[in-house]
């Protein structure tokens, strides 16, 4: 019998980061101008708020710049918390959302007993963070979500969908390792861990810059369950 995801044992996980944070620290503003547009982002964001009352808790995971989505919650005053591994981003998101607050850290830090303990919250989003992780990592990153989240809590979460397992990819002039799956894998390994899909999109982008592939973006929004 599979264990409860609030009891998921992560004692054996090693994360390897090596090189992934440094990334998006050489990157830094260039991320915005290279995805202009985030409709995929700014609908889950929207559907967030309007689903949770003001005064309400969410954490932004791999907050990136902070924009859009920690800038758009805490304009509709949800209290926000954000979490990237890269000082970069921290210090531009702390810059870009000054009512927000953000915290350079591993998702592994906020596992249940981890070294970073943030409390509960209404909502979390992941927007392309778990991509960034190897495949045996993503169920026990979502668990986590899923201990980090209230009853009927909400999760917005996108991937790129791609058939590939800690791969070595360009992305504007640095190297990057990625993960994803297809369509349907990535719903059952969401709903393995423990949450109710109640929605799905998807969206064809091609990004503004030249060593970054079109990709098809996934986005599911989910419910822990009471």
């Amino acid at each position: 019998m599979s264990k409860p995801a609030d009891e998921l044992d992560h004692g054996n996980l090693r994360p390897d980061r090596k090189g992934q944070a440094e990334a998006f620290d050489a990157i830094g503003e260039r991320y915005d101008e290279a995805f202009p547009h985030k409709e995929g982002q700014v609908a889950a964001a929207e559907w967030i708020i309007g689903a949770l009352p003001a005064g309400s808790r969410a954490l932004d995971l791999g907050c990136g710049t902070g924009l859009p989505t920690a800038g758009r919650l805490a304009a509709a005053g949800i209290e926000v918390v954000g979490v990237d591994l890269s000082d970069g981003m921290v210090a531009l998101a702390r810059r870009n959302v000054p009512g927000g607050v953000f915290h350079r850290a591993d998702i592994a830090d906020l596992r249940p007993g981890g070294p970073l303990d943030l409390g509960r919250f209404d909502a979390v989003t992941a927007f392309f963070s778990l991509l960034m992780l190897p495949r045996d990592e993503i169920p026990h990153a979502l668990r986590t979500i899923h201990h980090l989240l209230v009853p009927q809590g909400l999760l917005a979460l996108s991937m790129v969908e791609a058939d590939v397992d800690d791969f070595e990819i360009p992305f504007l002039g640095n190297s990057i390792r990625v993960s994803g799956y297809l369509r349907d894998e990535l719903r059952e390994v969401v709903e393995a861990a423990g949450f109710e899909i109640v929605e799905e999109s998807s969206y064809s982008y091609a990004p503004a810059a030249a060593d970054i592939q079109p990709e098809v973006q996934i986005f599911l929004r989910c419910r822990r369950p009471a």
